[in-house]
C-alpha cells in the first residue's frame, strides 16, 4: 500500500503504451492479475490493516481493478487484427437496372378503343359494378323468364344498405351486373337527347372457366340517341370503328339476332383477308341493335321523336383477335412473360 494510486495508474498506462504484441500485453495482465500479481496482493494485504481502515482501502484497490481492466480490454482491442476491407465502390460500373410496370393488355385495348370512340365525339360513362334487377334487366325489357335471370347465370347478392332501393327506381335483388347496359338506362334517366356515350368496365356471369369463357370479363357498350337515327348510322358507326381496331381491309356481315333491349337486332361478323386459316373465317364481333321504345319511353324518352342505337362486345375477345392470343385465360394468370410480351410501358 505504500504507492499512492495514480503512481500505479501512471505506471500501467506507461506499460500499456509501450505493449505492441498480445504476448506483452498478457506480461501486463499477469504482473496485476495473476495469482502473484500486485491487485492480489494488495487485497491479502488489507487482513493487516485495523478495521477501521480496511473498508476505504478496499473500495481504492476495487476502483483501481475496475479501471485497470477497462484499460487492458481497450488495448486488447487496439491490438486487434483490423479485418480486410472489401473492394471500393467502383462508381464508373453502369447501375442496375430497374423493371418497369407496364399498361395490362386489356387496360391497353380499353383506352385504344375509348380513344376511336372519343374522335367520333362520344363521352366516356361509368357506373357501378354492383346492380339491382331493375337496371340490368327490367328496365332494358327483359322478360321475368329470361334464362340471364337465372341464378345459375347471375351472381346475385344478399341485400346491402350500401346501395338505397326505392320500390318504383331501384327494386329487386342486387346481383354483379351481367353486362354494362345497366350504364345506358342511368344515362338517359339523367341526361335528355342528344346522348352519345361508351362504357367499358367489368362484367360477371356464372359461365365455365375455358379458353374462351371466365366468370368475369370487360365489356365496352355504347349509346347514341338522337332525331332521325336508323340502321344506316348504327352499320356506318361499327364498320368504322372496327376498321379502326382491326385494319381498314376487314370486311363485316350483319346477321339477325334477338336482344330484348333492341329492336332491330343484329350480330356482326368481322372477315380479316390474309389473317384466317382458312382463308374463309368470320368472327363474332358485336352485337347491336336499335334501341327498343320501350327502354327509351322507360326513361322518359319520347320514342316517336327519338330513336337511338346501342351495341355491345368484349374487349378481352376483340384483344385476342388482334394479338392472335388463344386461350382467355392469359390475361389473368400472372404470368410476366405473357405480359411483358403484350404491354406497353407506362
Amino acid at each position: 500500500m505504500e504507492k499512492k494510486w495514480q503512481e500505479r495508474e501512471n505506471e500501467l498506462r506507461a506499460a500499456l503504451a509501450t505493449a505492441e504484441t498480445e504476448a506483452a500485453l498478457e506480461g501486463i495482465r499477469l504482473r496485476y492479475f495473476g495469482r502473484k500479481g500486485e491487485l492480489p496482493r494488495l487485497l491479502a494485504s488489507l487482513s493487516a490493516l485495523p478495521p477501521e481502515h480496511r473498508r476505504e482501502k478496499g473500495r481504492e484497490i476495487n476502483s483501481f481493478k475496475e479501471w485497470a481492466e477497462g484499460a487492458i480490454a481497450e488495448r486488447r482491442a487496439a491490438l486487434a487484427p483490423v479485418p480486410p476491407r472489401g473492394p471500393s465502390l467502383d462508381v464508373s460500373l453502369p447501375g442496375r437496372p430497374v423493371s418497369e410496370g407496364s399498361i395490362h393488355p386489356i387496360s391497353r385495348m380499353s383506352r385504344r378503343i375509348v380513344e376511336v370512340f372519343r374522335r367520333l365525339g362520344f363521352a366516356l360513362a361509368d357506373g357501378p359494378e354492383v346492380e339491382t334487377e331493375f337496371y340490368n334487366f327490367d328496365a332494358l325489357n327483359t322478360p321475368p323468364d329470361h334464362p340471364a335471370r337465372n341464378e345459375q347465370d347471375t351472381f346475385f347478392l344478399k341485400d346491402s344498405p350500401l346501395i338505397p332501393a326505392t320500390p318504383s327506381r331501384n327494386g329487386g335483388r342486387l346481383l354483379l351486373r351481367s353486362q354494362t347496359s345497366p350504364v345506358q338506362i342511368r344515362v338517359m334517366e339523367k341526361q335528355r337527347p342528344p346522348i352519345r356515350i361508351v362504357a367499358p368496365g367489368r362484367c360477371y356471369r356464372r359461365d365455365e372457366i375455358d379458353a374462351t369463357h371466365s366468370i368475369a370479363f370487360f365489356q365496352v357498350e355504347g349509346l347514341v340517341v338522337d332525331e332521325d337515327l336508323s340502321v344506316r348510322d348504327l352499320k356506318g358507326t361499327l364498320e368504322l370503328v372496327f376498321r379502326e381496331l382491326l385494319g381498314r381491309e376487314t370486311r363485316f356481315r350483319f346477321r339477325p339476332h334477338y336482344f330484348p333491349f333492341t329492336e332491330p337486332s343484329f350480330e356482326i361478323d368481322g372477315f380479316r383477308p390474309g389473317r384466317s386459316k382458312t382463308g374463309k373465317e368470320w368472327l363474332e364481333l358485336c352485337g347491336c341493335g336499335m334501341v327498343h321504345p320501350k327502354v327509351l319511353s322507360g326513361t322518359g324518352i319520347d320514342p316517336d321523336r327519338y330513336s337511338g342505337f346501342a351495341f355491345g362486345f368484349g374487349i378481352e375477345r376483340l384483344l385476342m383477335i388482334v394479338e392472335e392470343i388463344p386461350d382467355l385465360r392469359l390475361f389473368t394468370e400472372n404470368d410476366l412473360r405473357f405480359l411483358r410480351n403484350q404491354s406497353s410501358p407506362v
